[in-house]
């Protein structure tokens, strides 16, 4: 068994259904979260599409370790580069300069692309099966609150969608972020 009570063959079902361009969902440090393999535009626009979502507000990526997240960040751009690891792993989302080669749909078409390095076990399990990072946005319909159990996922996300059941984590609200630049609150 790993990340609790999910067995590696569990892990591996959910990364090969990633890697053949499906939507999970799988719970976070604070609410379920829907995910797909971030280099695959098909599947960020069926994700964006399940949930209402403009491409234009841009999506966060989740990782297991900096390594994963650091093809996708330009780490010359920011520096604040020691505060941010010092926050990770955990539930701390910041918005960092972009590399050049980021798609526009994980962006929203902007410089910055959102990061973070996860400490929930399950979620880093997943972006370990996976062997890169995945996209993490709330299980939720645009404006209305993000699904924080498995059940309230299968409701509103039937299948083909994949449900990695598990806990969220304990934190209340939604996870903090930060501007990387100016270290400014977001959300």
């Amino acid at each position: 068994m790993t990340a609790g009570w999910i067995s590696e063959w569990q892990l591996e079902r959910a990364a090969k259904h990633l890697r053949q361009g499906g939507i999970i969902a799988y719970p976070t440090e604070a609410v379920y979260g829907l995910g797909c393999d971030p280099m695959s535009a098909a599947a960020v626009d069926r994700l964006l599409a399940l949930k209402n979502r403009s491409v234009a507000k841009g999506l966060i990526l989740i990782a297991a370790d900096f390594q994963q997240i650091e093809p996708f960040i330009d780490v010359s751009a920011c520096k604040r580069k020691n505060e941010i690891i010092a926050s990770w792993p955990g539930p701390t989302t910041w918005v960092i300069p972009a590399s050049p080669h980021v798609p526009r749909w994980l962006s929203g078409h902007r410089a910055t692309i959102a990061v973070r390095v996860t400490r929930h076990p399950l979620a880093a399990a997943l972006c370990r099966a996976f062997q890169g990072p995945i996209v993490s946005t709330s299980a939720n319909k645009s404006g209305r609150a993000p699904a924080k159990t498995f059940l309230r996922v299968r409701k509103h996300f039937p299948p083909p969608t994949l449900i990695v059941k598990g806990d969220a984590g304990n934190h209340l609200k939604t996870t903090a972020i930060y501007d990387a630049l100016s270290g400014r609150r977001l959300r």
